[in-house]
This record gives C-alpha cells, structure tokens and sequence, in this order.
C-alpha cells in the first residue's frame, strides 16, 4: 500500500497524462539519438567502423544496469524524488557528450545516458498507480505512445539538427531540455511514496525469485527481446546502408527515420485491443509482422526510388509490431500486482533491453562481414525463433503460473 497514492483511486487526469507520455518520449529519445549519427561521431572520436557499434550497445547496457538496480527502488523510495535524481545523471551525462572529443570519454557519457535515462521505466509504472484497473490498458498504451514517438523521433531529429549544425547540438538540446523536464515533474507530479517491505539488498536479491516464479513475465520479456534485438539491429545498420548504397546525406537519413515514426500507432491500439482481450492474437500477429518486414527488406532491388520505398514500408511494419508487442507485455507483466511492480518492470525491461543490445553489436558486425542481405537474414530469424517459442504457450499453464505468482507476490 502506497501512504501518499493508492492505485486506481481515481482517473488520472488529462493533463498529468500528457505530462507523463511527453516526459517518457523526451527522456528515452536520449537512447537513440546516436543510432543516425554513429558515422560523424566515430570520425569526431576515432572509432573505427566495426566498433562504431558500440556507440549504441553501451547506451543500451546502462540502460539494463538501470533497470536491474534502479527502478527496483521505486517500489522502496518516493518515485518523485527517485525520478529527479536520475534525471540529473542524465542531464550531466548528455552535457559531457556534447563537448567530448575522445572515444573513451564519450562511451563513458554513453553509458551514463542509458543509465539515467531509466527514469521513463519509472513513469510508466507510475501512471498505472495513478489509473483505475480496467483502463490500464488504455493508460499504458497513451504513456507508451509517448515513449515510442520519442524513439522515433529521436533519430530523425538528431539528423535534421546534426545537418543543420553539428552531433554536439543534438546532446546540447537534450541536456537543457531534461533540465526544464527535472524541474517541471518535481514541481507538479504527485507524490507517492511506498511503504517497504524489503530493503535494498533483498529487493534485488527478490529479482531471482521474481523471475523464476513468473512465467508471464519470463515468455513476454523473450518475445520483446526478440523484436528489439531485430529492431535495433535494423536501426544501427540502415543509415550505414542508406548512406553507402543510396547515397543519402544526414537530411535524408533523418526523412527516411521520420517515416518510421508510423509505427507508434500500433501502441494505443494494442492497448485498447489487450483490455478486450486480444493479446494472444495480437502477439503472434507482431512477430509475424516483424518477420514480414525484414523479408520485404531483404528483398529490396537495387538502388531505385521504388527500393527506397519498400525499405520504408518494411521499417515502418517493424516499428509497429515492436511498439505494439511492448505495450502488451507491459500490461500483462503490470496486471501481477502493485508491491512488486517496479521490480517486474526493470526485469522486462532489462531482459528485452540486452536483445537491443545483442542486436546493435550483431547489426555492426554483420554489415560489416556480409552486407545488408546478411544483416536482413538474422533479422528474419530472430523473430521467427520467438514466433517458434510463442507457438508453444498454453493458456491453462500462462493462468495457472499468474495465480502462482499472485500467490507468491502477496508474500514479498
């Protein structure tokens, strides 16, 4: 039980709503700002081609260290105050990338990006506390919405400011904005302070337990690594091949990323669709579609305008399957219970963000040893494995380990 904001007690308010979903997008843009600009910042810092990955997998991987050992806390610690100190990290994080002229110096701020940038996986389980039971649905889906319109947007945006000025503006503007964003939250976000049942070292200690005794949590978390690893696999790669084989300049790149921006209606209409029951069909329907997508792109001929077009008609499918399965997995893993809420969501977050992870080191490796048929290859099969995995769910097994779970959850 919360003493400062019992969940579900009343319907949350528009405004707090949009608050909520704008903050989500500005913060987690913060993680793939880089994925357009990977080439100027490897020339800029002297990284070679084949580590240029890196850029992106250690943003990743503070981001899982983050929700591994930080949105646990949120079950433990006043989510407002939780929220603001982190967003400071992260405001000191994208200042020290804007000046930073080494490799070293900047995959160190990167990794501190990721790691403060975790504070969207504390607003999103925030709003659930704040929302009436049968509409989280509804509520995960439009703070969602938020979150992937800032994924999205996060690359076109950091190619139109790079064109126009250079990469260190990118992490300039971001940096001030999280700074506006630190204090506006702290201002007007409602208390909510949780009564702990644990402390720190058991809390993390719980995770195990968590993820042993959860099943829903366990197939959800697989399926969502699976798409994010194809997700972030095509996203490292294709403005290295926008760039080499169409000849595109950052401009155009940005134009190509803006079109995948499409994909984020998917998440509204997820949740809607899950609160009615349609989350069964709907997964297998996403990694299908992820499938789909890099099938068109594999397929992709030459270097026509008609190519180009088919390329953004596959990044656009991929996106929506990515945004759409998410939000099903968070209202599935957010339907287990409040005391350990914070908990199951940094286990999901952290286990589907190490696919991304996987996926941005395997996109740099694979375009450089085979191309972008090769990379479009592994990106067919790993959805097609979680699609293989997710024909094996059984309803009975899926309800009775949630009863087990409720059970277990009741005991923490």
């Amino acid at each position: 039980m919360d003493t400062k904001q019992t969940a579900g007690s009343k319907p949350i308010s528009g405004w707090i709503l949009f608050l909520l979903a704008a903050a989500c997008g500005l913060i987690v843009a913060n993680l793939y700002y880089s994925q357009t600009l990977v080439g100027p910042i490897s020339a800029a810092t002297g990284l070679t081609s084949e580590a240029s990955g890196f850029i992106v997998t250690l943003t990743q991987i503070g981001y899982v260290l983050g929700l591994l050992f930080i949105v646990p806390l949120s079950d433990i610690v006043e989510n407002r105050r939780l929220v603001a100190i982190f967003l400071i990290v992260a405001f000191c994080a994208l200042a020290t990338a804007s000046f930073a002229a080494s490799a070293p110096l900047f995959l160190a701020a990167s990794l501190f990006i990721g790691l403060g940038s975790v504070v969207a996986q504390i607003l999103v389980p925030y709003a659930t506390y704040l929302a009436p039971g049968p509409h989280q649905g509804r509520v995960v889906g439009n703070v969602m919405s938020g979150l992937l319109l800032g994924i999205m947007f996060a690359r076109p945006v950091a190619s139109f400011i790079a064109g126009l000025w250079k990469w260190q503006a990118v992490f300039a503007l971001s940096a001030a904005a999280i700074a506006l964003l630190t204090i506006l939250l702290y201002r007007v976000l409602p208390e909510r302070k949780p009564e702990p049942a644990l402390s720190y070292g058991k809390l993390i200690v719980s995770l195990g337990s968590l993820l042993k005794q959860t099943p829903i949590l366990r197939r959800r978390a697989a399926y969502q690594a699976c798409l994010f690893g194809a997700f972030s696999l095509f996203w490292t790669v294709v403005p290295l091949y926008l760039a080499d084989e169409f000849g595109l300049t950052q401009q155009g790149i940005a134009w190509f990323a803006l079109a995948g921006v499409g994909g984020a209606i998917a998440a509204p209409i997820a949740g809607r669709l899950a609160d009615k029951g349609w989350t069964r069909f709907l997964t297998g329907l996403a990694l299908s579609v992820a499938a789909l997508s890099f099938v068109l792109a594999y397929l992709v001929p030459g270097h026509s305008t008609a190519s180009l077009i088919l390329l953004v008609f596959a990044a656009i499918l991929l996106d929506m399957a990515v945004s759409g399965n998410l939000v099903l997995g968070q209202r599935a893993v957010y339907s287990l219970g409040n005391e350990a809420k914070g908990r199951l969501n940094g286990l999901f977050m952290a286990i589907f963000f190490i696919g991304g992870a996987a996926g941005s080191s395997l996109g740099g490796w694979s375009y450089a040893h085979g191309g972008w048929n090769f990379t479009s290859l592994i990106g067919i099969i790993v959805p097609v494995l979680a699609l293989v995995y997710f024909f094996t769910e059984k309803r009975t097994s899926i309800t009775v380990g949630s009863r087990k779970h409720e059970q277990f959850i009741s005991k923490l």
